[in-house]
């Protein structure tokens, strides 16, 4: 999953498209390797101002349909937490819904999202992107964040919601140490049943942790793709589709006797 930004403030500036012809970002990730493209109009990074769902789709629905011209055979998934948001971007082509808020953000996605019939992506936080990072505090990390997509799926399933897809939202609301716990234990999440899809691309775990940047984090995040990939992942969203494509075909290659899950 190829991530583009329609946003001027998005923590990794390699990934905006403000003042950038999004058809030729979006055509290098799909020549790259990329399986889908994720529009994005609102920063969720730490201590991000909220934007409005107004301002957000007026964002991102140009990009979209400029993307569905462009690239008709494209999987196209819109990052949002706004129902309004979703449902204009779905009439314009996407087809997959990736929510940081797995509908509590706004209760009318999930009705949405059941009437549709669209790929869902149900993310895991805690708090929000304004205060999600003041001491953040688990009893057990993978545990808590285990029974939250528990409940999401019984949840789910009542709503008929089928096609659903777990993020666990590695830096949302989380310390480094809490980031690398679930991702030692990531295999735990796919006794659950769903695709499991992993966010770590260039963000603080990495960068932090090796003292450099977000703009130096690249070497770092191709080496926890590895290990997310071995731990059970089975969509990465990043910010750089060859070398993300290229850690996919070596993992495949080491693993080839095994049952392929791509």
């Amino acid at each position: 999953m190829g991530i583009l930004n329609a946003t001027p403030d998005s923590f990794f500036e390699g990934s905006r498209i403000v003042n950038q012809k999004a058809v030729d970002v979006a055509g290098k990730m799909l020549e790259d390797g990329a399986d889908m493209l994720d529009i994005g109009g609102q920063s969720t990074r730490p201590g991000a101002i909220l934007v409005s769902a107004g301002e957000e789709a007026d964002r991102v629905l140009p990009v979209i349909e400029s993307l569905v011209s462009a690239f008709p055979k494209a999987t196209i998934s819109v990052d949002t937490f706004y129902s309004h948001v979703a449902r204009l971007a779905v009439s314009k082509g996407a087809s997959v819904v990736n929510d940081i808020s797995a509908g509590e953000d706004d209760e009318a996605m999930l009705s949405f999202i059941a009437d549709s019939k669209v790929t869902y992506v149900a993310m895991h936080k805690q708090g929000n992107p304004q205060n999600m990072q003041k001491n953040p505090f688990y009893q057990n990390v993978t545990e808590d964040v285990f029974g939250y997509f528990e409940k999401k799926q019984t949840l789910f399933q009542s709503l008929g919601i089928k096609n659903w897809i777990i993020d666990p939202g590695f830096g949302f609301g989380k310390t480094v140490a809490h980031n690398f716990e679930l991702l030692r234990n990531l295999g735990e999440f796919k006794k659950l049943g769903n695709p499991l899809l992993v966010g770590i691309s260039r963000k603080s775990m990495i960068w932090k942790t090796l003292q450099t940047s977000a703009a130096g984090a690249l070497n770092g995040t191709t080496a926890l793709h590895m290990a997310a990939l071995i731990h059970g992942a089975d969509i990465l969203r990043v910010h750089d589709v060859k070398e993300a494509k290229e850690c996919v075909t070596l993992y495949k290659t080491m693993y080839a006797t095994q049952p392929d899950r791509f």
